[in-house]
């Protein structure tokens, strides 16, 4: 089983490729967002807690999220792996991800993080803004803090990736074609 971990910054376009790489190797996409309001709707155990916090404005502790991801490596079939999209988010997180691979003798096996500079952050998310109407991206300071965010919170887990020889960059300053085709040649290799 394979298990790849997507990162870049808001606006490098991993909602996109994230559709073409899961199209293309057969795996299931698990994102944090999406699997918190899976479990919510199906009523279970996790999803009440995680309702009951998210309802009293609090926000979902580390092991809940870390719970939902091991049930979906358990529960999910017929795939080749899975691309973890939003998690982890924290160097703990990393660390626990690692430990519920390692229960059943597995580990990640690249993260795959695309690339854009800063100002291209700027650019995409107030341009993904103006299509979509998020009046909240299109804010400077708002942009700026996610963008500040990304750096303080996410920035440190490279260097955790790295020291594990797992971390792989890829350029995403190109075209949707040119990123996705550097993606696929890298996952290629793996």
């Amino acid at each position: 089983m394979k298990y790849y971990i997507l990162f870049g910054p808001p606006g490098a376009g991993k909602g996109t490729q994230a559709a073409a790489m899961v199209e293309k190797y057969n795996l299931h996409h698990i994102s944090t967002g999406e699997l918190l309001r899976k479990e919510i709707a199906a009523g279970s155990e996790l999803g009440l807690k995680a309702k009951s916090l998210i309802d009293a404005g609090a926000l979902v502790p580390d092991e809940v999220v870390e719970g939902m991801i091991e049930s979906e490596f358990r529960t999910v079939k017929g795939v080749s792996g899975f691309l973890l999209d939003g998690f982890p988010r924290t160097t703990a997180q990393a660390e626990a991800l690692g430990k519920i691979l390692g229960k059943t003798g597995e580990s990640v096996t690249s993260v795959v993080s695309i690339m854009i500079p800063d100002d291209m952050i700027r650019e995409r998310i107030r341009h993904r803004a103006s299509i979509e109407g998020r009046a909240d991206d299109a804010r400077e300071e708002t942009i700026n803090n996610r963008i500040k965010t990304y750096h303080d919170k996410t920035e440190p887990l490279v260097e955790f990736y790295k020291a594990e020889g797992r971390y792989r960059e890829v350029d995403g300053t190109g075209t949707i074609e040119q990123v996705r085709q550097a993606i696929f040649d890298l996952m290629d290799r793996l």
